[in-house]
């Protein structure tokens, strides 16, 4: 009797099967460091968030003066914002050194210009909701969102979380500037951070789509069972 293995959605012979490369040491190093350190970002600021979730624009703002917005939470001041903070700066450092690693690497090995810029000829709308050609490629809609989160939402969230810093705004003062204050930088970085979740959330589900165990196995050993047919 043949023996059977489990790819999503089909039941195939072993002998089509063979557990090919999908990522390398590198990665799911990076992968699994930068996960537990964006799990401590998230926490520490919602800590932080709780000390004080009024928000406005500009280079002031506190306690009796009008804010832009503000968020259905208690004022908890002082708060959990002591550990909070101490939490959220080591986690963004952390973040910030393994990315530029992931980054770095990704350029030299060309990670990026094969497995996530897609060609000009592949750029329609109707690609942008495409399915993926092979078990384990990408959409044209998930590699521009891969490249927009890595080039310019982290980006972004490195800068506008320095312009909060005195120390980095008194020896740059232009990072705060640019923003249009201290207070500005602190609105923009709401939101950045809002996006990356809710990117978060639905890289999760399309790795329970796509096959949860399958996928995050792949991150775990760099390899990933592939058909004949998707090589």
């Amino acid at each position: 009797m043949a023996d059977f293995a489990y790819v999503p959605g089909l039941a195939i012979s072993t002998s089509e099967v063979r557990n090919a490369p999908r990522h390398s040491a590198l990665v799911r190093i990076t992968h699994w460091i930068f996960s537990v350190s964006f799990f401590g970002l998230v926490v520490s600021g919602f800590a932080i968030l709780l000390s004080h979730p009024h928000f406005y624009w500009g280079e002031t703002g506190g306690i009796g003066t009008p804010s832009l917005f503000d968020l259905p939470l208690p004022t908890m001041l002082g708060g959990p914002s002591g550990w909070g903070r101490s939490l959220h700066f080591l986690s963004a450092w952390i973040a910030v050194l393994i990315g530029l690693l992931y980054a770095i690497s990704g350029i030299v090995t060309q990670h990026f210009r094969t497995q996530l810029i897609p060609a000009t000829g592949d750029l329609s709308w109707h690609s942008l909701f495409e399915l993926p050609a092979k078990d384990d490629s990408y959409n044209i809609l998930q590699r521009i969102s891969y490249l927009a989160v890595v080039f310019v939402l982290f980006p972004m969230m490195i800068v506008t979380g320095l312009a909060m810093s005195p120390v980095i705004t008194s020896v740059i003062p232009r990072i705060v500037t640019v923003f249009g204050g201290h207070q500005s930088a602190r609105t923009i970085h709401f939101f950045l951070g809002d996006f990356l979740i809710l990117f978060l959330l639905v890289h999760i589900a399309m790795v329970i789509v796509a096959g949860f165990s399958r996928r995050v196995g792949a991150m775990i050993t760099g390899r990933a069972a592939v058909t004949k047919e998707s090589e």
